[in-house]
């Protein structure tokens, strides 16, 4: 199957006053503010004394402490919880093939407006990163309106490009220097993103949400057809119930400490993502 062709506009079919509306609605859904913060540095709330290490301020001895267990001991505080946050949009042409009405595009980039509004809501600068050819890539910021001019632009981008996530990952992982929470809202169509993510969740916070047609697993309902891999260009001749979904993948992913949830986009969504975003205080970083 061949990309929609023209911008997103033509495929969620919102103007941008209904888009915005849209992107509130999801990011009061989601209630996602209510986060603990999961790392441990130098903060406000304390959170546990350690043994002292060569280095250490000396003004963090927590002294009670020292005195009972006869060697010097470190207070440690809980990290604020304005942790940055990167929203990674997949750009890319197969992100713009759908079987339905709405692509994995148009739902990824609302999406990723609701996720933005709710981080901004608990003070989390966010910055939001095109995954395609084309440039596209802003610094963490905590102005709503620079969010939503980042989101229209990015309901405006053609989709005859191909997926940069694996060098856009490649990248981040070059220049965050501090600890960060990365969203990776794709389908997971380039080989060696696995990798990067991999990688990259030994320091950061790495979570992908991945977007599924129901093509992809098998729920077309249609007959025999010829399609075109929108990337590669390959043509190729499928049925209403060929499978293009890779179930490995998730499990690679989990492996690596990568928290992953399937989004079909033609299945209601919010419950399910807002079970894992809650699920994710109990079990996820925060519990570690």
């Amino acid at each position: 199957m061949k990309p929609l062709a023209g911008t997103l506009d033509s495929c969620d079919g919102l103007d941008g006053r209904q888009f915005a509306i849209a992107v509130r609605r999801l990011a009061d859904s989601l209630q996602y503010g209510t986060d603990s913060s999961p790392f441990v540095g130098s903060g406000i709330e304390y959170a546990q004394s350690r043994p002292y290490e060569s280095g250490d301020p000396v003004k963090q001895i927590d002294w009670r402490v020292t005195a009972r267990m006869g060697r010097p001991f470190i207070k440690e505080y809980e990290a604020p919880k304005q942790m940055p946050v990167y929203l990674l949009v997949d750009t890319s042409g197969s992100m713009c093939v759908s079987s339905i009405g709405l692509s994995k595009y148009a739902l990824a980039v609302q999406i990723a407006g609701g996720l933005a509004l709710a981080a901004l809501s608990r003070m989390s600068p966010v910055g939001i990163v095109g995954c395609g050819e084309k440039k596209f890539d802003t610094k963490p910021s905590l102005s709503r309106h620079k969010m939503f001019l980042w989101l229209h632009q990015l309901r405006h981008f053609h989709f005859d490009e191909k997926t940069t996530l694996t060098e856009k990952l490649e990248q981040l992982s070059k220049t965050l220097t501090n600890r960060a929470m990365l969203i990776v809202l794709s389908d997971l169509r380039q080989p060696g993103a696995n990798n990067k993510l991999k990688l990259l969740a030994q320091k950061h916070d790495c979570v992908v949400l991945q977007l599924i047609d129901p093509a992809e697993f098998g729920q077309l309902r249609t007959g025999i057809f010829r399609g075109e891999e929108a990337e590669t260009a390959q043509t190729f001749v499928g049925h209403n119930r060929s499978h293009w979904f890779d179930n490995e993948t998730a499990n690679e992913l989990r492996r690596g400490g990568i928290d992953h949830l399937e989004v079909k986009i033609n299945r209601p969504f919010i419950h399910s993502l807002r079970g894992f975003l809650q699920k994710r205080d109990c079990i996820g970083r925060g519990a570690r």
